[in-house]
C-alpha cells in the first residue's frame, strides 16, 4: 500500500484548484499527511522568448505579484489548517508543470493532487495541459481531480 506523508497541491486559485485542495484535505486527514500548496507564476522579462515588447517590467511589479500570490495562498492555507491539516506554502516563478515536478522531487512528495481543466480541440493539441504534463513527468503518483463537489473533503 502506498504510504502518503506529503501531498503536493498545485493551485492557480481557480475552482478546479479548490476542488483539488478539498480532495487533498480529505486524503491528508485519512493518512495523517501534510499538504504542500504550490502556486507558480511567471514574470516575462524584456527580451524573453515570446515576449513581444521591448520593455523592462519594474521590480515593484514582480514584488506586487509575489505579495499578492503569497496573500492568496495564505488564505488557501488557512482553509486546510482550520481542518487540522499541517500545511506549507510555496511559490515558484517557473512554468507550472516544471515548478510542480521540481518541488515534488525536492520534498519528496508522495502524491500530487491537481485540478483539471477541460481544454479541448485545437487549443488543447497546441498547448496540452499542466495536469497532463505533470502526469507525464511527475516522480510520484498524480491524482487529477475533475471539477465538481468533493467527496473526500471533510471526511
Amino acid at each position: 500500500m502506498l504510504a502518503i506523508h506529503r501531498i503536493l497541491v498545485p493551485v492557480d486559485f481557480s475552482e478546479h484548484s479548490e476542488r483539488a485542495l478539498d480532495e487533498a484535505i480529505g486524503l491528508a486527514k485519512r493518512f495523517g499527511a501534510e499538504v504542500h500548496l504550490l502556486h507558480c507564476y511567471q514574470i516575462y522579462p524584456a527580451g524573453a522568448v515570446g515576449f513581444p515588447y521591448d520593455v523592462a517590467l519594474p521590480e515593484s511589479y514582480e514584488r506586487a505579484v509575489r505579495e499578492s500570490a503569497t496573500a492568496r495562498l495564505s488564505g488557501w492555507r488557512e482553509k486546510a489548517t482550520a481542518q487540522g491539516i499541517r500545511v506549507e506554502q510555496h511559490l515558484s516563478v517557473d512554468f507550472p508543470s516544471h515548478g510542480i515536478v521540481d518541488l515534488a522531487e525536492k520534498l519528496p512528495a508522495d502524491l500530487i493532487v491537481i485540478g483539471t481543466r477541460g481544454l479541448s480541440g485545437f487549443k488543447h493539441v497546441l498547448l496540452g495541459s499542466v495536469a497532463e504534463r505533470t502526469i507525464r513527468h511527475a516522480p510520484c503518483p498524480v491524482l487529477a481531480v475533475k471539477h465538481g463537489k468533493a467527496e473526500g473533503a471533510g471526511a
